[in-house]
């Protein structure tokens, strides 16, 4: 591995940079006002140097000359100790003007990302959540983003002051020995080359700490989300042992990584001690051998030189401890960044539709006129390359032609699937676990995109339509029913924005959801916390078909909806469900076929397969599968 590679392995120099352009970016004025702040702070903290060859050659002229008075002397050593002062106290306002700002600029950058990895996460499809563990994405915004905030208020401040001070240091020493500036160096070389071993192993594993943080963070909230399987099945012991196991990787790459960083150090501190001793003998040497000094500013060896050199080396070679102590942390915070960059830059769901769903009204002749009042009447608005724009009624007619469809490349899913729903017609699907009933109803809200064949919407291929709009028109109630911390209103409220109390009221009263809610302690105010466990299974489902009823779309879908009701709460519910469903386009999946009986089309699916179709009198007939379920005498196989 040659420098370069090995830079790079400690140095990600494109993720730095890419974050100093984020930071700028954010802050155009305050940025450069803090490194100003730096730079005048860190050039003062060199002039004590300066100013203590000044007194000791102030001094030394006194010895030199038998005449020592302190008259004679203030006058020399009064106005740069005034001087001084003034550096000093101005350095101390900019320095407190600095933290100020910094405190400000590294939260409202924190603030900045964690909102950008919030929006771009919101136009991520759905088979990115369905392929990344939910506990290693929240990693994100917690670890991650906390190596950000130690990197940008610490660590490059920090890397800044130190760089200025070692570039005015030196120059100070080559101003006043070149000789004595070539030992330094030597030091400090082999001081780089220590820091160099230490901090790329040290590097590596903080890469890897980062990484086993968020395979944590998955594991623990993957194990909360399943804590009643765990307790039902007795697996406690077996979690902890899974636990124990990714915990112990976390230790070794954590232990490993601070163990490297934790000895650099000290290594850094005797160096430099080592090297204040070969300073103070060397310049002993040539004081006493009466060495000529070649110096920028052409003083020859003296007291007053190697004095304040010695100081100027521990400074000097303290600072590049210091800079060397940062590089661990901007390596673990770039390991941070990266992970950050790399979900920022997930493609985001692709859309070329330009097909919107607009509201309208509609005459005795069907004639189409859009308008921003909320009339309960839809169409699809769509503009021609020729400038025309055409206007079809939403009624929910919705077809798929000879649909294939893979999860994975190579791995069929659906296979020439063709479904034709007429407006306000009810198609249910019934099957064995994992038939492809509930990615059908994925690909028509375009979830997932299909692999051939047709998808189309009224007459119009989803592809043309966009995403928004046609979800927008889709009512949806999933298997898993999803509630928000917030009201039982607002969750309700959550299917239509804009939608009144009275609106969100009437819904529940429609699903069935409103006698139980008003026996809430606070009626619809009653707060929701942690997907609503304060409710039932089948109190949360109830919510979920209102959430879908204030919505009020053209075309329903229904993914066992009924599945974690009681009989007797699912015959109340089917009753709002039925008015629900009235004049509507309706797919239902629901391995209760008494949900299904009343449906016009039944579709019988087998391995992606539709096999049967037909009305239940005339599946019952055929003695076909559908009969087999029906009765009971359907193995899976």
């Amino acid at each position: 591995m040659n420098n370069q590679q090995k830079f790079k392995r400690r140095i990600d120099s494109g993720t730095l940079l890419r974050v100093l352009k984020l930071l700028f970016k954010s802050y155009p004025v305050l940025i450069p006002i803090v490194i100003s702040c730096i730079v005048f702070s860190a050039a003062v903290s060199a002039i004590p140097s300066i100013f203590t060859q000044k007194v000791l050659a102030v001094i030394t002229e006194c010895l030199e000359t038998g005449v020592i008075s302190w008259e004679i002397a203030k006058v020399q050593i009064l106005p740069k100790v005034a001087i001084l002062i003034v550096l000093y106290a101005l350095s101390l306002i900019l320095a407190t003007l600095q933290t100020q700002l910094m405190a400000y600029i590294t939260q409202g950058f924190l603030s900045k990302m964690r909102c950008t990895l919030f929006d771009g996460m919101q136009n991520l499809p759905i088979r990115y959540f369905d392929t990344n563990k939910h506990g290693d994405i929240m990693s994100y915004y917690t670890n991650d983003i906390d190596t950000l905030r130690q990197l940008v208020s610490q660590s490059l401040p920090s890397l800044l002051q130190s760089s200025i001070i070692v570039v005015t240091v030196l120059f100070i020493m080559l101003w006043y020995s070149v000789w004595m500036t070539l030992v330094v160096l030597v030091g400090v070389t082999a001081m780089v080359i220590v820091s160099g071993k230490i901090g790329g192993g040290s590097a590596k594993y903080f890469i890897r700490q980062q990484k086993s943080i968020g395979k944590t963070e998955g594991y623990v909230q993957e194990m909360m989300n399943g804590q009643k399987v765990i307790k039902v099945f007795c697996h406690e012991e077996e979690a902890k042992e899974g636990f124990d196991a990714i915990n112990s990787e976390l230790f070794e790459e954590s232990f490993r990584a601070h163990a490297y960083a934790n000895c650099l150090g000290p290594i850094i501190n005797n160096i430099g001690n080592v090297l204040y001793v070969i300073i103070a003998t060397v310049g002993g040497f040539f004081l006493l051998s009466k060495t000529p000094n070649l110096a920028i500013s052409g003083l020859a060896f003296s007291i007053d030189i190697i004095v304040p050199f010695l100081n100027m080396t521990k400074q000097f070679t303290g600072n590049i401890n210091q800079f060397s102590q940062q590089i661990n942390s901007i390596v673990m915070a770039l390991a941070g960044a990266k992970r950050i960059f790399a979900l920022m830059d997930e493609a985001p769901e692709a859309d070329e539709g330009y097909v919107t769903l607009v509201n309208c009204k509609i005459d005795e002749k069907d004639n189409i006129t859009e308008t921003t009042e909320r009339t309960g009447h839809w169409a699809w608005k769509h503009p021609h390359g020729d400038g025309t724009i055409t206007y079809t009624e939403l009624k929910g007619d919705v077809r798929l032609s000879e649909v294939d469809f893979e999860y994975e490349e190579g791995k069929p899913v659906l296979r020439d699937v063709t479904v034709y729903a007429e407006p306000g017609q009810k198609v249910a699907f019934v099957g064995a676990t994992g038939a492809g009933k509930t990615t059908i109803t994925n690909l028509i809200n375009r979830f997932y995109d299909i692999a051939d064949g047709k998808i189309r919407y009224d007459g119009i291929n989803i592809n043309k339509i966009k995403k928004s709009d046609l979800r927008r028109s889709l009512g949806i109630v999933l298997q898993e029913t999803n509630l928000f911390t917030g009201t039982v209103m607002d969750n309700i409220r959550y299917g239509r924005l804009d939608a009144s109390d009275e609106e969100c009221i009437a819904a529940a009263k429609l699903a069935g959801a409103d006698d139980f809610i008003t026996r809430l302690p606070g009626g619809y105010k009653t707060e929701l916390t942690n997907n609503g466990a304060n409710l039932s299974q089948g109190q949360r489902q109830l919510i979920a078909i209102a959430r879908a009823a204030v919505a009020d779309p053209p075309v329903m879908i229904l993914d066992e909806a009924t599945s974690s009701i009681d009989t007797r709460t699912e015959a109340i519910v089917q009753r709002g469900m039925d008015k629900l469903m009235e004049g509507r386009t309706v797919f239902v999946i629901a391995h209760r076929l008494s949900t299904v009986m009343d449906s016009d089309v039944i579709m019988v699916l087998d391995h992606g397969r539709i096999i049967e179709r037909g009305n239940h009198e005339k599946l019952i007939a055929e003695k076909g599968t559908y009969y087999q379920l029906y009765t009971g005498a359907f193995e899976l196989e």
